[in-house]
């Protein structure tokens, strides 16, 4: 495409550069907007500025890949409320023999769970539980974050579903499921491999003097027992006792009940045994908790139920100021996709998603109530209780097993070549009927500022391929980057992982796919698919190379640093004395191995 006219390719440009600033920097200190209004910001001026009409705006924005990522976003949400997430997390502790081997384990579980639920879920989820196993056997941070954050980004390299740049171009090339996991699958293995003997090597003395402090303590986290002691609901309020008269502020009625009663539906606020929903030792105490007696019970119900009517109109009146009250997760894993906003800055802090989060942490509050009302007839019916406490537990199980049954039956779909979008909305749909529930609480952890982001940064990488820079710079690479020889494939792998760390590896993927597909079709003896598997493999393990070079490194980086019990900052110079070779490492070897 040649060059456009000057005054378009100058407000292109700018339009761009707006863009681009906001999604490196979002926290500019003139403009602190966020991500996902600075990618709305860079579409609007590439329209005001007239580089591309408000038609070409609209047919830019990609339904299919928007489809695909609300699909898998849904889909994870259902997954982690089946404990899917606490299940793998559980992996991790048990019978750990030392440094070396949990090193090992967050390698291969990073790489497999990218794979399958995105690299970004998988950090999200991870990275406080990977925290509090190193506090507690007195092991160093560093490399078990650099583990998750590194295998993360190279095992979601695997599926057209691990990360946003194997969407879009699994979009782009029509690439079945199946073809494109046969393609990178040996790359994405041996260079899972080769990182973590890289992270071994590096960190051997480190891990060699560190001390199992917990070493007689093999447990595994029992999810059943967990939540049979706080409610047979799978939706529990985590509130914290500080917070408690904030929420809860009518104390001539709940004295005699504390943080404990809210989370168990019973008990004493003075018996501090029970309170900490996160520890071990609570799991293993096989008893119910005890409630006084009945009629405190349901006066304690009563109670509840009219300072939630009361926390709902504070919630109303006071809006998004509010947000942090419960804005809490605990326990491995439970961690929802909106975790995925505030720590890449895709919109400010206490925004709109905040605020729906909260109506959804409301509806909680009531089945809580609902379930504490139940526990409560359940003490004048005892005879009654066994039987309701396994009816329910009955059928949570099988409710889990369908969800694990239909995002197989998904995976085989994606496997079989059936359309990608659809087959993971469909698979989305049936779990909501499957619940049988309301599905807005569900719906409100789906990141929706991704997919606003996605859609404002389609639509300004069209307008900025319209100026014709992009089509002039690569019209003079392309005949030295072809991927029929060596020195071709080299030069396009530097080109991709200088572009993914500086613009990002998804615009990178949406400039540069068709060209190099293109490229790949009118040279002999080149496939088309494997110049897309290349561009794939290249462009996500191009994340490893620095801190900012991947959002799930970011994630990993600012969930470790707002830990609360075991934060750790793992800094940019410390992540690249890492990343750096071993990324260009793990690149290197994996070229050869991809076919298609």
């Amino acid at each position: 495409m040649a060059l456009a006219s000057t005054a378009k390719v100058v407000l292109g440009c700018v339009a761009f550069v707006v863009f681009w600033i906001m999604a490196v920097f979002p926290k500019v200190p003139l403009l602190p907007i966020g991500r996902t209004a600075g990618s709305l910001l860079g579409a609007a001026l590439m329209v005001v500025f007239q580089v591309i009409r408000p038609s070409q705006a609209f047919a830019a924005v990609d339904l299919p890949i928007l489809g695909l990522l609300f699909g898998t976003m849904v889909v994870s949400v259902y997954l982690e409320r089946a404990d899917l997430f606490q299940y793998l997390g559980s992996v991790l502790s048990w019978k750990s023999r030392g440094g070396k081997d949990l090193l090992c384990r967050v390698s291969l579980l990073a790489g497999i769970s990218s794979a399958l639920f995105t690299n970004d879920t998988t950090c999200v989820i991870f990275t406080e539980f990977v925290l509090r196993i190193c506090g507690q056997k007195n092991f160093p941070p560093q490399p078990f974050l650099m583990a998750l954050a590194t295998s993360a980004n190279i095992g979601s390299a695997t599926t057209p579903i691990g990360n946003p740049q194997n969407l879009v171009i699994a979009v782009q090339s029509q690439i079945s499921f199946g073809k494109f996991l046969l393609g990178i699958f040996p790359a994405v293995a041996v260079g899972i491999v080769v990182n973590t003997l890289g992270l071994l090597l590096i960190y051997w003395r480190r891990l060699s003097k560190s001390t199992d402090m917990e070493e007689s303590k093999d447990e595994v986290y029992d999810v059943e027992k967990d939540r049979s002691k706080m409610s047979s609901s799978p939706a529990i309020l985590p509130v914290e006792e500080h917070e408690l008269p904030s929420v809860f502020d009518n104390t001539d009625r709940l004295s005699n009940f504390g943080p404990a009663d809210i989370l168990n539906g019973c008990g004493n606020s003075h018996d501090k045994e029970g309170l900490d929903v996160n520890s071990h030792d609570s799991e293993q105490n096989d008893s119910p908790p005890k409630c006084p007696d009945s009629a405190k019970a349901l006066k304690f119900a009563s109670a509840v139920e009219d300072n939630t009517n009361k926390f709902e109109r504070i919630y109303h009146r006071r809006g998004k100021s509010d947000g942090d009250i419960v804005d809490k997760t605990f326990g491995p894993g439970r961690c929802s996709l909106l975790e995925i906003n505030d720590l890449l800055h895709l919109e400010p802090r206490n925004s709109f998603s905040r605020q729906s989060q909260l109506g959804s942490r409301v509806s909680d509050i009531r089945l809580n109530i609902a379930s504490l009302s139940r526990s409560s007839s359940i003490i004048l019916q005892p005879e009654t209780k066994e039987s309701q406490g396994s009816q329910n537990k009955m059928r949570r199980r099988l409710w889990k097993i369908s969800v694990y049954v239909v995002t197989v039956g998904m995976l085989v779909a994606l496997l079989y070549g059936l359309n990608l979008s659809w087959s993971a909305m469909t698979a989305a749909v049936v779990l909501m009927v499957l619940d049988f529930d309301d599905a807005s609480p569900s719906l409100d952890q789906v990141s929706y500022s991704l997919l606003v982001f996605f859609s404002g940064m389609f639509i300004t990488v069209e307008g900025f391929n319209k100026t014709g820079i992009p089509g002039e710079l690569w019209n003079a690479v392309e005949p030295h980057s072809r991927i029929n020889t060596a020195s071709g494939v080299a030069l396009l792998s530097i080109v991709v992982i200088l572009l993914s760390n500086v613009a990002s590896n998804v615009p990178t993927v949406l400039l540069l796919g068709m060209r190099v597909a293109m490229s790949a079709e009118a040279t002999p003896g080149a496939s088309v698919t494997k110049a897309w598997l290349i561009l794939a493999w290249v462009s996500t393990v191009a994340g490893n190379l620095t801190l900012v070079g991947s959002a799930a490194n970011l994630i990993v980086s600012e969930q470790a640093r707002r830990a609360k019990n075991f934060s750790y900052n793992l800094s940019f110079w410390n992540h690249l004395r890492f990343g750096f070779p071993a990324t260009l490492l793990v690149i290197a070897i994996g070229l050869p191995l991809i076919h298609g």
